[in-house]
């Protein structure tokens, strides 16, 4: 899986959470993917089993060998709560470990009010409820920006135009429950690595297109995040000079040069679509065969595959997911993407995979709540306190604060 600790306590609640997000592993599966003896692995199985935290399930199909006994949660091991903050809305979804989404909302917000950090909690109080049967292991955050670290959860988002807001300290506080926050790309590359096309990889890339441009970059298994928690910020790449103007403030970013709200402006001032016509009116204009708002998106598709490749060959990727809700219209961004990337890679590159999933609010929610998830995974790492409180709750043993 992720780095493995060698603290047994972390160990444990790490075997607890590969059997939420794999379905079902064998004592030697265990002990391979967690990186400990498989005497270790034998002891605290045994322990776990004792405590009525693991149970024994079917004998695994034989290749030749011994069959193995395969092994699962015996319990529900608690529900997540993940939730996707952009500036107009936020997505909420309640899953499983397994990430199987149990529930889902969304609600209106306004990441410009001055009483935004009382709406979130508000706002998650009204999705949990008061009277729960299942508890919670804790919740996890993901805003379009850089986050310190996911325990500490201070954000800065030019899309939400926060600047050092202690989102994560705040929710923690008021909610009594252990808080992650992470930049939503990054918490989507999480959730591709514990339940996505990146699980049979160690090395990965994803690109996420939409209302910006980002991207996250596993590597041995864990997201890479930079000094300040900044990594992946490819909306940022200055790609032209004198270029548009970017929510960041800076010219010619490549976010100014693909990012929904430049091309919506683009069909507006063409007059492809109508001066209040959205991206989905874009989309459909191009699905119907209109050329210029094909032409659109084709446009696109060559700065962007620039960038992606630039990644590729400094990064070195297994694979490339691209995602995010501008994937809708990929069809219509594919070629000149495909002729741009390929083109700008070396020989030996150019046949890198790209996998394109579609993403809905709902899935990146799904991302933050990966954040949890994966908690158990780290000794310490940045989920820091939250993260060890959301261990504890795992293995049930008692966590300093209360919870939902």
């Amino acid at each position: 899986m992720v780095r493995p600790s060698g603290n047994a306590d972390v160990t444990r609640s790490a075997i607890l959470a590969f059997l939420g997000t794999s379905g079902g592993a064998s004592r030697a599966d265990l002990a391979r993917a967690l990186g400990v003896s498989p005497a270790l692995m034998t002891q605290l199985i045994k322990e776990l089993i004792a405590d009525g935290l693991v149970r024994e399930l079917s004998m695994s199909p034989s290749n030749g060998g011994r069959p193995a006994r395969m092994l699962g949660l015996a319990t529900a091991a608690g529900r997540v709560v993940g939730m996707k903050i952009s500036k107009d809305h936020v997505a909420f979804v309640e899953t499983e470990l397994s990430g199987h989404v149990v529930r889902s909302d969304n609600r209106a917000y306004d990441a410009s009010s001055i009483t935004s950090l009382s709406d979130v909690v508000s706002l998650v109080h009204s999705f949990v409820g008061e009277d729960r049967v299942t508890p919670l292991l804790g919740i996890g955050v993901g805003v379009p920006g850089s986050v310190d670290a996911q325990g500490s959860g201070v954000v800065d988002s030019s899309l939400l135009g926060w600047r050092q807001v202690p989102l994560g300290a705040v929710l923690s506080r008021e909610l009594h429950v252990p808080v992650l926050v992470e930049n939503n790309v990054n918490a989507l590359a999480v959730a591709e690595r514990l339940y996505g096309s990146g699980r049979e990889h160690g090395e990965f890339l994803v690109v996420t297109i939409g209302e910006g441009v980002g991207a996250g970059f596993v590597t041995g298994g864990a997201v890479v995040r930079g000094s300040r928690g900044g990594a992946g910020e490819i909306g940022h790449i200055p790609a032209v000079a004198d270029g548009p103007l970017c929510t960041c403030g800076n010219h010619g970013c490549i976010e100014a040069l693909v990012g929904e709200r430049t091309l919506v402006a683009q069909a507006r001032q063409s007059g492809i679509i109508s001066s209040s016509a959205t991206m989905a009116d874009l989309q459909e204009r191009a699905n119907d065969g209109d050329p210029l708002a094909q032409d659109i998106f084709r446009e696109a598709g060559q700065p962007l595959g620039r960038i992606v490749a630039g990644l590729v060959q400094i990064l070195d990727p297994e694979i490339v997911i691209v995602s995010g809700e501008g994937t809708r219209a990929w069809r219509h961004w594919a070629a000149e993407f495909e002729r741009s990337f390929r083109g700008a890679l070396t020989t030996d590159r150019r046949s890198i995979p790209v996998i394109v999933e579609s993403w809905d609010d709902e899935a990146w929610a799904r991302g933050a709540a990966a954040l949890v998830a994966s908690a158990p995974f780290y000794s310490e790492e940045s989920s820091g306190e939250q993260g060890r409180q959301v261990r504890a709750r795992l293995t049930h043993v008692p966590a300093e604060v209360g919870g939902l």
